[in-house]
């Protein structure tokens, strides 16, 4: 306990998070065009074991973001080959890319397994890095995660304040209006689908590249993509409080790591596999609030109704179906 730094906890939630904002803000993208790519799981995975052995076999970390960002493209172009082109159902397909890409990154990253490779580094930005506090939580990080934390107010300025944005929504909604309008929904849709499977791959090149550098059987990065979905979905398709509920996963992963120090008497699998309910319950509890927030407001309850109505969202009404041109 009298080890605790609670600068050094706050850095380091900042820093694990990064491949979750990533995963979820990917997944945001293509939800609001109407495709769920539900192969973020094997995608992150899959992702992770390429960067890794690119940057190892090249001697060149950005070959292996790059080539990690063009494997969760391929992957999640699938996905928009079989349910957008093809009209297939997106939660199957989806389904079935995670499992296969999880049992491919295995399989052909197992040569690779516990090799040291290439890491990247920490930079810290120049003057802002001296800030009391704030300078030691969020300046000194790596590329990928000052990348990360912008790309937050990028994704949700781009969602909800340009025209682009709006013909993603509006795809997203209603694509039989929005074809109306001359906008072509498959097109949209195939643009955020392999946009935001590029962010994927970009998650799991985060992961193995700098999270926790390597590659390895297991890799550590199992479950990621199915709380980034969760996260997407209890968010309310909203980059702002989808980065909200990554930081708080990440809070939890730090925190079990911590309790590891603490309680010793304790197997550490526990604390390991314990933010997975813990964020399980809370995204529940979550939704059991959301049904509450069209309640009429009751006398002293005026905060908590706030709160609720900060909750609240309702699903792009066209997620999941396909379009099909009358």
């Amino acid at each position: 306990m009298n080890d605790f730094n609670l600068t050094l906890l706050l850095a380091s939630i900042v820093a694990s998070a990064t491949p979750i904002v990533l995963a979820a803000l990917g997944e945001t993208l293509s939800e609001k065009a109407g495709v769920i790519n539900l192969s973020l799981d094997g995608s992150i995975l899959f992702s992770a074991m390429i960067a890794f052995v690119v940057a190892l076999e090249s001697g060149q970390l950005w070959l292996g973001f790059a080539a990690g960002c063009l494997a969760g493209a391929l992957i999640a172009a699938l996905v928009g080959f079989f349910s957008i082109q093809l009209g297939q159902s997106q939660v199957a397909v989806g389904f079935v890319l995670t499992l296969v890409a999880k049992d491919l990154a295995y399989f052909l990253g197992n040569p690779y397994s516990r090799v040291y490779g290439l890491q990247v580094g920490h930079w810290s930005i120049p003057g802002l890095a001296k800030i009391p506090f704030l300078g030691e939580i969020f300046f000194k990080h790596s590329l990928p995660v000052y990348f990360s934390m912008i790309l937050i107010f990028l994704v949700w300025w781009f969602i909800f304040k340009s025209p682009l944005g709006l013909n993603l929504r509006a795809v997203g909604e209603n694509p039989q209006a929005a074809y109306a309008r001359g906008i072509h929904p498959a097109k949209i849709q195939w643009l955020y689908t392999v946009l935001g499977g590029a962010l994927v791959g970009l998650a799991g090149a985060s992961f193995s590249l700098g999270i926790k550098p390597g590659w390895g059987h297991p890799q550590g990065a199992e479950g990621t993509g199915w709380i980034a979905l969760a996260i997407v979905i209890f968010g309310g398709w909203n980059p702002i409080k989808v980065a909200l509920g990554s930081y708080f996963f990440a809070f939890l992963q730090v925190m079990g790591i911590q309790f590891q120090g603490w309680l010793p008497g304790i197997p550490a699998q526990v604390f390991q596999v314990a933010p997975f309910p813990l964020m399980i319950f809370t995204l529940a509890l979550i939704y059991f609030m959301q049904k509450n927030a069209n309640q009429p407001v009751q006398p002293g309850t005026l905060k908590a109704n706030r709160l609720l109505r900060f909750l609240s969202a309702s699903a792009p009404a066209a997620l999941g179906k396909s379009f099909q041109r009358q």
